[in-house]
């Protein structure tokens, strides 16, 4: 796990500014503390910031090829790079490391842009190869590791793996891209290939660039979930799911330093430890964070899992008090983020690096194996699409939708609004409506009329609908889940931990979003992955030989903080210093009048919005960055 940058020259022919490279390089020293290293040509200069993981004597970078016309910077892992050591030496190349960004440089000259086809694992890399003066950027599948691009006015490409690389640079522009406070007050985040900069790019998932002087800066995708070709029966699920979660766990504990793993006490964290004590005769290092509001508390059933393997297990309890890291949330994301896990996820990054360099995590389990409780519900809705034409749908459920009050305060079954307003639309729309952070009409609510003008009837919808025009199946669910690794998981669930951990110096691995492993979970039949009420319902009936059943089958908790209780009592003050602030009345984005009815009627206890005024929040604070 490591942080690369770099400048190349796309249309004319200049020294590369070195003193400039490694100045805004080091803004990212945090992701790689251990090491740096440069490379320079005419038209190229490459830099690096090394976390050492394997290898720790022998993987300096860059790494170069035989001859040194080939060299690489490197991001992440390559998990199964020992077969292909062996597979490229019997092919005639030389190896000097024993580290796995070798196998990259190696694996271009053997196979060029098919190399990526290869790769099992986790990575971003930037690679100059001199004889062909060619540039060639990858991103992993999934998205675990990022990605920032730019093109200047001078005609040079800036990237690097984080937005503040870019930001620092004085060429790039910085000018806010407008249509991201409809995308960020939609998704919590600004959706790939997106960024808050109008001229700053994400290299999304499973997509290369590769450019040589002159070349059209055009990313090629390489991957993509493939078609169900065989919906798996419920024997054949059970028979091979242990085995594929064991192979993905097994494959992410090479390590050269101590390693250990998340433990919420949920399914998926409780699943990745019962595999790795299959592995592993020692203790197994295991962390996890508890609250001091019982309602938001999964510590106990941490505690048990960890009894039960008898891992060596450290718990930090957090209390009202951890408001305190918003404003570091902030630098560590570089643009509005509202993800509000993202404050316990911090702590536990900064707790699991006291004891360990490398963490597994059980991000995935919910996208992968269809766990969250949308999916049953946006299943139920789509059964009564079935049945009622959209002409009688519309009307009836849209008139319901508008009339129907937004009752966050109300027990779950009398919170009907979204869904009425989401039988109203098509599938797709559907979606989009069920995911907002703030849906259509509360967005509207908010936005100025000059705003509203300058979108011209641009809806963050457009994201969505782009993906689902790519999904390889018509099936509802599939689809569902097909869009939620696109976007939700990527923009969210891997950026989330990618910041929290990297700004610790650690590196996170997470075996369920093992690309192999979702190709084959993706063929799993529906009514296996959702048993009447019960999400994972497949995974978890496997897992029952190694999780007890009160942390299999008890309602979904999630890794949440009490926001709303914080918004009425020791965040109230900051809320209207950040929300109600000129920066924000100023903006052009916002009806002032909107924004204070809000902070009232949530601070009053007249109404619960705060899902919405987190996200208002980390946007004005995101804004008060820029002045």
């Amino acid at each position: 796990m490591c942080g690369i940058s770099g400048i190349f020259n796309l249309h004319t022919a200049h020294p590369i500014d070195t003193e400039l490279l490694q100045t805004i390089n080091r803004l990212q020293s945090h992701r790689g503390p251990d090491d740096e290293g440069y490379f320079f040509d005419q038209n190229i200069g490459l830099a690096h910031r090394r976390l050492s993981i394997i290898d720790l004597s022998g993987g300096h970078q860059p790494v170069f090829n035989e001859t040194k016309s080939v060299c690489v910077v490197f991001n992440g892992e390559i998990y199964n790079f020992q077969p292909l050591v062996t597979e490229l030496a019997n092919c005639g190349h030389t190896f000097s490391t024993l580290s796995d960004t070798e196998v990259i440089v190696h694996a271009w000259e053997q196979w060029g842009v098919e190399c990526l086809q290869r790769f099992q694992g986790m990575f971003c890399f930037a690679l100059w190869d001199q004889n062909t003066q060619q540039l060639f950027i990858a991103r992993d599948r999934l998205g675990k590791k990022p990605l920032y691009y730019s093109k200047t006015q001078r005609g040079q490409i800036v990237f690097g793996s984080e937005l503040k690389v870019l930001l620092g640079h004085p060429d790039v522009d910085k000018t806010l891209r407008d249509e991201m406070a409809e995308e960020f007050l939609m998704f919590g985040y600004v959706p790939d290939p997106y960024t808050a900069y109008q001229h700053i790019f994400k290299l999304e998932p499973a997509h290369y660039l590769l450019l040589s002087p002159n070349a059209k800066v055009t990313p090629q995708a390489y991957w993509d979930l493939p078609a169900p070709q065989h919906i798996q029966s419920w024997d054949e699920t059970q028979q091979a799911m242990i085995d594929h979660l064991k192979a993905a766990v097994n494959i992410r504990m090479l390590a050269d330093v101590p390693l250990g793993a998340f433990l919420s006490g949920g399914v998926d964290s409780s699943a990745v430890v019962a595999m790795m004590a299959h592995y592993q005769d020692d203790p197994i290092n295991t962390c996890a964070i508890g609250f001091n509001e019982s309602d938001f508390d999964e510590s106990d059933y941490a505690d048990q899992i960890a009894q039960r393997y008898h891992t060596n297990h450290t718990l930090k309890v957090i209390s009202a008090d951890e408001y305190d890291l918003i404003d570091k949330l902030t630098d560590v994301y570089d643009e509005p983020f509202a993800d509000s896990s993202a404050l316990p996820t911090y702590r536990v990054c900064e707790l699991a690096r006291q004891s360990v360099k490398v963490a597994l995590t059980g991000d995935g389990g919910d996208e992968v194996f269809a766990g969250y409780r949308r999916y049953r519900l946006q299943m139920a809705e789509q059964q009564l699409r079935g049945t009622l034409p959209y002409s009688v749908r519309k009307p009836i459920f849209g008139i319901l939708g508008k009339v129907y009050p937004k009752a966050d305060w109300a027990p779950q079954f009398l919170r009907a609004k979204t869904t009425f307003q989401s039988l109203a639309m098509d599938p797709i729309e559907a979606y989009g409506n069920t995911m907002s952070r703030l849906r259509a009409d509360q967005r509207q609510a908010l936005f100025t009329p000059q705003y509203q003008k300058r979108l011209n009837g641009y809806s963050g919808l457009e994201v969505i609908k782009h993906h689902a025009k790519n999904a390889p199946t018509e099936d509802p669910l599939k689809r569902i889940q097909y869009l939620d690794i696109k976007t939700w998981l990527a923009g969210d669930i891997l950026t989330k931990i990618d910041r929290a951990s990297m700004v610790h110096s650690l590196e996170t691995r997470a075996p369920l979003l093992d690309h192999k492993l979702i190709e084959w979970a993706y063929s799993i039949d529906n009514q296996s992955n959702i048993h009447g009420n019960q999400g994972k319902y497949a995974f978890k009936k496997a897992l029952e030989p190694y999780v007890d059943s009160n942390i299999l089958y008890r309602p979904k908790m999630g890794f949440s903080i009490p926001i709303a209780q914080w918004f009425r009592g020791p965040l109230k003050e900051k809320l209207a210093h950040t929300v109600l602030s000129e920066r924000m009345f100023d903006c052009g984005y916002f009806r002032p009048e909107a924004l204070k009815q809000l902070v009232h009627q949530h601070t009053s206890g007249r109404s619960d919005h705060s899902d919405a005024l987190w996200c208002l929040l980390m946007f004005g604070q995101f804004l008060n960055r820029q002045a």
